[in-house]
């Protein structure tokens, strides 16, 4: 009995630690009323405020002519909390480095060097330095580098600035391999990822930056599959990524032979990780492949831009059956299956890959595929392309879950972000879009959308008033069916398209915990 005992008790510490607090109560009733099931009793559990939240960034660049900026944000109105928090980003120590061409100063969003940039630093900022800090939920915190050496990032928020606490790295890549505008969402640590829509084929550099931030090393499994299945390779198995670290590795170095179309799954075998994996071809541009959501039967895929000039659907079955899905496209007046493109059939542990064509007609819209009868378990992404010629510009759409209680994007410019809202089911849903004030001023704005069933609804967020610097946008559901979002953010230059999209998944604002209610009697036992 002792040893039930003290299981309990570090099962109701590890929850409240977790979500910020459990309850252990003695319930009412007469003395030895009914069995020892009808008094020990667990109630729903309660959704409450997360005290911390992490975020790993990785290095941005290792491109001489490379600019990054970092926008941190944590939403206002949030539950009170008794700390007023912290939140902050460090830098982590490198790994291999792509390049060491480091040349260029630091500023933060008043445009001071910080002192990672100040010149005479022949090397990057020392693991532990602090890179940017937020100070008050509602106004995101900005900092920019301008340094090919700019190290990934460990971020952690607590107490008030933890729950929904959001980092965006954004950067612009003026000329090279991977010219283009390579944004990411920096992403929780986690023990899986997937990654449809890698490439090993020449002329595509893909790096997957594994990210540690915990006191003891991780070991990763690097598994690649190709059209044919498991593409086989002793370099990718036990990568250790040391602690507060991070590792990079080329994917080609993986794989005996190129191949155009990828999966890419990180394991880890023990630790956690972030994982992200940074594309650059040699024609096409590049951008960040957000990892797609967990593998189901079914799979959306928000805010395929209306201008795209290529659309690419890959897909992976990682189950042990076959999956045979129906591709259908919903526009803003309804949902069609393209012609030619009506199913895609994914064999078990290998990856598929389809060329969509014209699958817009000039309308932006969304990607949802739905199990046709055989139904496994897939991940998928698309890649998107816009522009002709050498103004191409490539971003990556990945499967989205649907928004639960909020999501939230950080580092939306005015004019040039654009939310894509889709309801796949047969019932509308109700959106609730707010803009917060911008990093250097102004006043939030919001505004709720009605998004019609079977339809995309592609809006400009509402304009802070005032606003000046960046800003974030926080989508909440108010009512009605499943809805999956998306933003894409567009920096034109020089007659090429720059953009990048975003998922819109859960900002792990709250937890669930359930409440513990035992009969305290039984400890006396």
């Amino acid at each position: 009995m002792k040893r039930t005992t003290l299981s309990l008790f570090a099962a109701t510490a590890a929850l409240a630690a977790l979500g910020g607090a459990a309850v252990l109560t003695a319930p009412s009733g007469g003395e030895g009323g009914g069995s020892a099931a009808a008094r020990t009793a667990a109630k729903a559990p309660a959704r409450l405020p997360v005290q911390r939240s992490m975020a790993l960034c990785p290095a941005p660049t290792s491109s001489d002519v490379g600019e990054t900026a970092y926008t941190a944000f944590t939403p206002a109105g949030g539950a009170k909390s008794a700390r007023k928090g912290t939140a902050e980003l460090l830098s982590a120590a490198g790994g291999d480095k792509k390049d060491d061409s480091n040349k260029k100063d630091s500023k933060d969003s008043k445009g001071n060097k910080d002192k990672k940039g100040d010149k005479g630093d022949k090397g990057p900022a020392p693991a532990g330095t602090s890179v940017l800090s937020l100070k008050e939920p509602g106004k995101p915190a900005t900092a920019t580098t301008g340094r090919s050496d700019a190290p990934a990032l460990i971020g952690s928020a607590d107490g008030a600035l933890a729950p929904g606490w959001t980092v965006q790295q954004t950067t612009v890549i003026a000329a090279g391999s991977g010219r283009g505008l390579h944004g990411l969402t920096c992403t929780a640590p986690d023990t899986s990822f997937w990654f449809p829509g890698a490439s090993t084929a020449k002329g595509r550099q893909d790096y997957v930056h594994l990210t540690n931030p915990d006191s003891a090393a991780a070991v990763v499994d690097l598994e690649l599959y190709g059209k044919d299945g498991r593409i086989k390779s002793g370099a990718g198995e036990g990568v250790t990524v040391p602690p507060r670290s991070t590792v990079p590795v080329l994917l080609s170095s993986l794989a005996d032979q190129p191949a155009e179309d990828v999966t890419l799954h990180v394991a880890a075998r023990s630790g956690r990780v972030g994982a992200g994996l940074q594309t650059a071809d040699d024609k096409k541009g590049g951008d960040w492949l957000p990892a797609s959501a967990e593998p189901a039967a079914d799979a959306v895929l928000p805010g395929i831009p209306g201008d795209a000039t290529s659309v690419r659907l890959v897909v992976f079955a990682p189950g042990s059956d076959d999956a045979d899905l129906k591709v259908r496209f919903a526009g803003p007046n309804g949902t069609i299956t393209p012609a030619g493109h009506e199913t895609v059939h994914v064999r078990s542990g290998m990856t598929a890959a389809v060329d969509l064509g014209d699958v817009t007609k000039g309308e932006a819209g969304s990607l949802l595929l739905t199990a046709d009868g055989r139904s496994a378990p897939v991940v998928a992404a698309l890649r998107v392309t816009r522009g002709k010629d050498d103004k191409q510009e490539t971003a990556y759409i990945p499967a989205v879950q649907q928004l639960g209680g909020r999501a939230t994007v950080a580092d939306n410019r005015p004019k040039s972000s654009t939310l894509a809202l889709v309801a796949p089911g047969k019932e509308a849903a109700q959106v609730k879009v707010t803009s917060s004030a911008g990093s250097e001023g102004g006043e939030p704005a919001e505004k709720t959308y009605t998004v019609k069933p079977g339809t995309t609804l592609t809006v400009e967020p509402p304009q802070p008033a005032g606003a000046k610097g960046s800003f974030a946008v926080t989508v909440e559901k108010v009512s009605g069916g499943p809805v999956h979002a998306s933003r894409m953010l567009a920096l034109p230059k020089d007659g090429v398209p720059l953009f990048t999209i975003q998922p819109l998944a859960d900002d792990r604002s709250s937890v669930k915990v359930p409440e513990a209610e035992q009969d305290l009697s039984m400890l006396n036992r």
